[in-house]
């Protein structure tokens, strides 16, 4: 890990990284089904590892043969879910503080999300994150989504540095995949939506994000002053 305090910003997924959504998706698809007459309930265990998969995906496995055309279905999912809040006790445990923190240490805070931009901003404007990240980069037809490098070239252009000057959080494959690939050192939270027992071949794994916090101020102080 030599070499971390050297960083100059923090990546983040967002979904199961530092929002649980998983509990608003579920209402979204439930309230479908529901106006279909068809009152079925989601079990949050088998929604958890779609969450990360893409937004078709995971509303066309979670709909399932009560689901009609995927694109569809996302459609009417992405537009109900602007209607919706995300509760602040929808951050998981130490969030709010931990990016405080690393704000303070002087890391530059980015996203980096599958989910539609828009989106993106709404749930970081009800949880009162907005304002700590310099860069927000979401879902949109001009990229393709993570494990693909677009979205994350997007990120390192608007925050103007280069793969070696950062780091990547996320909590799934397609965050270590997109990381590696980029050559970013990666930070798994285990926390999220990864399958169950799922580990990253490489990089560092926290069960909490007060740990991943803890790790990554403390080498930041550690940096030579320039």
């Amino acid at each position: 890990m030599r070499g971390v305090a050297l960083k100059k910003a923090i990546i983040f997924d967002l979904d199961g990284t530092l929002v649980d959504s998983c509990g608003i998706c579920i209402t979204i698809l439930e309230g479908m089904l529901q106006d279909r007459g068809v009152w079925r309930r989601i079990d949050p265990a088998i929604a958890r590892p779609l969450m990360s998969r893409g937004g078709e995906a995971m509303v066309s496995g979670l709909l399932g043969e009560d689901g009609l055309e995927p694109a569809l279905e996302l459609q009417e999912f992405r537009s109900r879910y602007k209607l919706l809040r995300t509760p602040h006790s929808a951050l998981f445990d130490g969030v709010q503080d931990g990016i405080a923190q690393l704000r303070r240490t002087g890391f530059a805070l980015a996203i980096c999300s599958n989910k539609p931009q828009q989106l993106c901003e709404l749930v970081l404007r009800d949880t009162g994150l907005d304002a700590a990240f310099d860069v927000v980069v979401g879902g949109a037809p001009a990229f393709r989504s993570k494990p693909a490098p677009d979205l994350l070239d997007e990120v390192l252009a608007q925050l103007g540095l280069s793969p070696e000057e950062c780091i990547f959080v996320g909590d799934s494959d397609l965050d270590h995949d997109v990381a590696r690939d980029a050559g970013i050192p990666f930070h798994f939270l285990t926390y999220g939506y990864a399958e169950q027992g799922w580990r990253p071949s490489e990089g560092r794994t926290h069960h909490c994000f007060a740990d991943l916090v803890e790790e990554l101020v403390a080498y930041s102080l550690a940096a030579p002053v320039a």
